[in-house]
């Protein structure tokens, strides 16, 4: 088991009975909390179920669980996270950036800074291999590679719905078939882009 060295943003936490449904994590030192949304929930599972499938017990998938990662102001519970086979739960029973192979991350509006900014750099920074931004309201999907520890990914690929995305991890690559996912219908009163 790896001991942790530093603390944890979701120290402030401990002992505080959280809400259920809604997803709680830290961005800049502050605590945000955002219900899920229907589409959202729906990708997430057509997403988790095509992983889960396709580890076979090589790996698991997590979906809005902590993870601790080496920061006292970010906290995150990815929609899904990938935890690398042979991974173990450090003294506080979560996992740690270092075991977590991808990241994915279903946009929602509240979330949108969020995912494609402070995640895509906070990610970088901790060497996650593979981040997966989902965008509903697009309609496509971006993957990302190549970490690079000043907080940027050196690849990135955008996928339309409809087509599969390839999840490199390590030795395999997991394929995520994207036809079902929901496509959010425009704003009413919003300009088209």
């Amino acid at each position: 088991m790896t001991a942790m060295t530093t603390a944890s943003a979701w120290d402030v936490l401990e002992g505080v009975n959280l809400p259920d449904g809604y997803r709680v994590e830290i961005t800049d030192g502050r605590i945000i909390m955002t219900p899920q949304g229907e589409n959202q929930w729906e990708v997430i599972l057509s997403a988790s179920t095509q992983i889960k499938k396709q580890l076979s017990g090589k790996g698991r998938i997590l979906s809005d669980v902590m993870i601790d990662f080496p920061s006292t102001l970010f906290g995150y519970a990815p929609d899904m996270a990938v935890i690398a086979p042979g991974a173990e739960r450090n003294s506080r029973r979560r996992f740690e950036w270092h075991d977590v192979e991808a990241v994915l991350e279903v946009v929602s509006p509240s979330s949108e800074n969020n995912d494609y900014v402070k995640k895509v750099r906070a990610y970088a920074e901790c060497g996650i291999p593979v981040y997966v931004v989902i965008d509903p309201a697009e309609g496509v999907s971006t993957v990302h590679n190549a970490p690079s520890r000043t907080g940027v990914y050196r690849e990135a690929e955008r996928v339309p719905f409809g087509n599969d995305l390839f999840l490199p991890l390590g030795d395999r690559t997991l394929v995520l078939e994207t036809g079902d996912f929901p496509v959010e219908p425009p704003t009413p009163g919003a300009a088209a882009g």
